[in-house]
């Protein structure tokens, strides 16, 4: 079965460890995608999603501005943050682990999503409801690369993502 992201309930927030002293959060308010759930063997499932990284947004437009610009995510090279998933494991209950490519900054690496799936419902407008929380490191990807970035932020970003999708009848990524 094939569902849609909805975009207008779907969230993908990410936190920072910054000076050793606090943690800087944000979201990117603006992402889309589609997944495919088979409950009966979920080898066959798969996700395709995107994130618009001229989106983010942590309640500080200076910070936005500066985490917009090349020291950063340079949003004018590199517009998108694309995950395709290559691998997806029931763990056990609802739990499962969702492993695939992330591309951000035009590099591509591996990464993991430990996954919550909330189930479905049912009927015309039948939904289904996903958590995912994933560690990247920075140097990774070459993010925040200069030497004051380097010193105060932390290596490592926790990624959140709380996901409502629309059942779709077929797929268009």
């Amino acid at each position: 079965m094939i569902w849609e992201i909805d975009s207008t309930r779907s969230r993908v927030s990410f936190a920072i460890r910054v000076m050793s002293v606090t943690t800087t959060r944000g979201s990117f308010n603006t992402l889309r995608g589609q997944l495919h759930i088979d409950e009966q063997n979920p080898a066959n499932s798969w996700v395709g999603a995107e994130v618009d990284a001229t989106s983010i947004d942590t309640h500080n437009r200076l910070r936005d501005t500066h985490l917009r610009s090349n020291a950063f995510f340079a949003v004018k090279k590199y517009p998108t943050i694309a995950f395709r998933s290559t691998q997806v494991e029931h763990i056990g209950g609802s739990a499962y682990k969702v492993i695939g490519n992330l591309t951000l900054l035009g590099t591509t690496k591996p990464i993991t999503f430990e996954v919550a799936y909330s189930d479905q419902n049912a009927g015309l407008n039948a939904r289904a409801g996903l958590t995912a929380r994933a560690t990247i490191d920075r140097d990774d990807f070459g993010l925040g690369q200069g030497m004051m970035v380097q010193s105060a932020a932390g290596k490592t970003a926790t990624v959140e993502i709380a996901l409502v999708t629309v059942q779709k009848e077929r797929a268009t990524l």
